[in-house]
């Protein structure tokens, strides 16, 4: 085309779409070759800081934040599974809060927000115990669905035009190998909250045999669209 306007457009159209058959061919390959874990010892609160960085890193526009009264917590986990486990999280939030943020749901409409007021917030917090410890992971976006919500874990379960159906059933996979739980609820205030227990030593937490539960709370606001957020989490 002699069009400069339009050739510029078909390029960038090319390369995004490329970039996206590589993250799908990625994430399929990822989870069909989920590797065994090596455990060793490693800082869980450590971890979760790193993964935490990297997500401020390519959210700028949204505020990450972390809690927990312990200064270390070392724990038998594969490092690398465990920290994809998080990112998947961290990034499925963040991708809701400005989801709903474009779509003019959040409090601060995406391109007409105020100089460094944040879109949403990502909160994480951890609780440790005596024997396990817990991480949890809220967001002020979407949400999740109301409908179907038990499938969102399941391998290539997606309402989502670019999903793959395969970031939560990763999660899930991971937590299963580290003898953990995971589990999706509402946050309190409207959102999502997600919550991974693991235990600190050898000991096998009752998962119900599939690594996985899914909680409603009565007090959760039902204003966030199970549409929407359907095609943010099924991915």
């Amino acid at each position: 085309t002699k069009d400069p306007e339009a050739f510029t457009t078909c390029t960038e159209t090319i390369i995004r779409q490329v970039g996206d058959i590589g993250r799908m061919v990625d994430e399929f390959s990822s989870f069909a070759r989920m590797p065994q874990p090596v455990m060793e010892r490693y800082d869980l609160l450590e971890l979760c800081r790193q993964s935490i960085f990297l997500q401020k890193t390519a959210f700028p526009s949204i505020e990450f934040s972390f809690q927990c009264d312990a200064e270390t917590l070392e724990m038998n986990m594969d490092s690398r599974l465990m920290g994809q486990a998080l990112t998947n999280l961290l990034k499925n939030a963040a991708e809701s809060i400005e989801s709903k943020a474009k779509d003019g749901g959040g409090k601060n409409k995406k391109g007409g927000q105020k100089k460094d007021t944040p879109l949403g917030q990502v909160e994480v917090s951890v609780a440790p115990s005596d024997c396990r410890a817990e991480i949890i992971i809220e967001d002020d976006g979407y949400g999740f669905p109301e409908q179907s919500r038990e499938t969102l874990t399941e391998p290539y379960v997606t309402t989502r035009e670019k999903g793959t159906g395969l970031g939560l059933a990763i999660v899930k996979k991971i937590m299963e190998d580290h003898q953990g739980t995971l589990i999706l609820e509402d946050r309190s205030k409207g959102g999502a909250r997600v919550r991974l227990i693991l235990p600190l030593g050898g000991e096998v937490l009752p998962v119900g045999g599939n690594g996985s539960k899914f909680e409603n709370h009565a007090d959760a606001p039902d204003a966030h669209s199970s549409s929407s957020a359907a095609s943010l989490y099924g991915k």
